[in-house]
Parts: structure tokens; C-alpha cells; sequence
């Protein structure tokens, strides 16, 4: 048993077994605090990715007349391909947004040296995911409505989610950690979401950029996830399994030194707080 315990309390960064309840507990009351007062409530959830994906389509189709490439010519194919793009880059770009902030938004848990810093990374990763999930019931619900219709293979789209979580926790440590001393890089991740966007295969394929534009967007971490929830929810064929596998272990990796960055400075955080 003793040795069990020391074998969670080596791991529990990346798999927080020992804080689950808390870590539990905090993200339920972030999704409380950010709706309390709202008169629509999680309906914003819902709302904003419709709403911004309504201003894409209408630019692109209306106006430009763009089609997807190597689809066909209907709106609502195009509207659910660039919707798939959406659904992650949103989950990257809510936690983008709020990791610079991090610790610098919890004085008091700083100063509080028993309190486990590194769990404030797994409630903004579990808070994206919360708001993930119900795009991707929006998205399933349009498929149905769209009559494209689901596959089996839509049962694996949790597997996607799931190995985007290294990724996503490695780049909330080391942005809430280099956060609390470059103040900067608060008013710098805005910028930076917004360029993501079009770096991102999001509003268009990746096989539709030349080869070796292609190979560079791959180093995207958006990339393989984008491109493997279409796979399977619209297109109704199995995911790259190679890709997911290197691109889980690769984040495992960022995660792992993110997390020994995030240490490193840690003892530093109360007095620039």
C-alpha cells in the first residue's frame, strides 16, 4: 500500500489521482461562476460556436461562394466540416486564453504552500473540455439534422479528446508559470489565438495546401485532432491511428516538462504575486 501511495504522489501531475475531488470541486464551481447571473446561462456555450460559425459560413459561402475542397457544393457539408475545426479550436483557444493567468488570479492559493498549484492547469483543461463536449453534442445533434447521419466510429471521438489533455495541460504549466513573471504574454495570446485560427486547418482541409506546407502544418498541435474528429464524425472512417499514437506521446512529453518547468519557478510565485 505504501508503495502505491508513493507511486500516485510520483504521477499525480499528470494523473491527479490523490486531488480528483478537489480538482473535481473547483472545475464544477469555475462553470457555476462563470454563468451565475446569466439569464441564458450554459446556453452560451451552445450559442457562441453556433454564432461564429453562422459569420464563417455566410462570409465564405454567401460572399466568397468557397466550397470544401474535395466536397461538394452544399452548404451544410461545409458548414460541418469548418464546425469539426471549431469544436478543437475553441478547447485550445478557452484554454489559451485563461493560462497566462493562472496563478496570478489566486493570490491566496499561492501564498498557501500546502495547496497544489499544478491542479489549477487540470481545472482550466477540465473546463474546456466541459465546454467541448456540448459543441460536440451540437455537432452530432446537426449531423442527425443534416441527415449525413452518425457511424459507429463516432464512439472513438472520445479517444480524440482525450489525447489532446497532454497537450492542453502542457501549455497551461508552462503559460501560467512564465505568466506570473513576462506579464506580457497575457496581451499576447489574443493576437496569437486569432493567427492560430488560420494556421490551423480549421476553415480548410490540410490536403488542400501543397506538400510542403502541409508537412508544417502537421507540427500544428491542432492538426491531428481537426483532422481525425472529421474522419470519423463526418466522414465516417477510422482515425489515423499512428498519428494519434505519436501525437499523445509527444504531448505526454511537452506535459512532462512543462510540469518540471512549472516547478522550477513555483518558489518564486509568492513574491510576484
Amino acid at each position: 500500500m505504501t508503495s502505491l501511495t508513493q507511486l500516485l504522489r510520483r504521477t499525480h501531475p499528470l494523473i491527479p489521482v490523490l486531488h480528483r475531488y478537489m480538482v473535481f470541486q473547483l472545475i464544477r464551481r469555475d462553470i457555476r461562476s462563470r454563468y451565475e447571473g446569466s439569464v441564458i446561462g450554459l446556453g452560451w456555450t451552445l450559442l457562441y460556436p453556433l454564432l461564429i460559425l453562422s459569420a464563417y459560413t455566410f462570409v465564405f459561402r454567401a460572399v466568397f461562394k468557397a466550397r470544401w475542397p474535395g466536397g461538394g457544393d452544399s452548404t451544410a457539408e461545409f458548414a460541418l466540416q469548418v464546425f469539426a475545426g471549431l469544436v478543437i479550436f475553441n478547447l485550445f483557444g478557452e484554454l489559451l486564453g485563461r493560462s497566462p493567468r493562472l496563478v496570478l488570479e489566486q493570490p491566496n492559493l499561492v501564498k498557501r504552500v500546502v495547496f497544489p498549484l499544478e491542479i489549477l492547469a487540470w481545472v482550466a483543461v477540465g473546463t474546456a473540455m466541459f465546454h467541448g463536449v456540448l459543441a460536440l453534442a451540437v455537432m452530432m445533434a446537426a449531423l442527425v439534422w443534416t441527415g449525413a447521419g452518425l457511424t459507429p466510429w463516432v464512439m472513438v471521438i472520445p479517444l480524440v479528446l482525450a489525447c489532446c489533455v497532454p497537450y492542453m495541460l502542457g501549455l497551461a504549466w508552462l503559460l501560467s508559470g512564465l505568466g506570473v513573471f513576462i506579464r506580457d504574454i497575457a496581451h499576447a495570446v489574443g493576437p496569437a489565438v486569432s493567427m492560430l485560427l488560420f494556421l490551423s486547418p480549421v476553415l480548410y482541409p490540410s490536403r488542400a495546401l501543397p506538400g510542403f506546407l502541409q508537412g508544417l502544418l502537421w507540427l500544428n498541435p491542432l492538426t491531428v485532432p481537426i483532422e481525425n474528429l472529421r474522419h470519423l464524425a463526418i466522414e465516417g472512417v477510422a482515425p489515423d491511428w499512428q498519428a494519434l499514437a505519436i501525437y499523445t506521446l509527444v504531448g505526454l512529453a511537452f506535459a512532462w516538462l512543462s510540469y518540471r518547468l512549472f516547478e522550477r519557478l513555483r518558489p518564486a510565485f509568492a513574491d510576484e504575486v
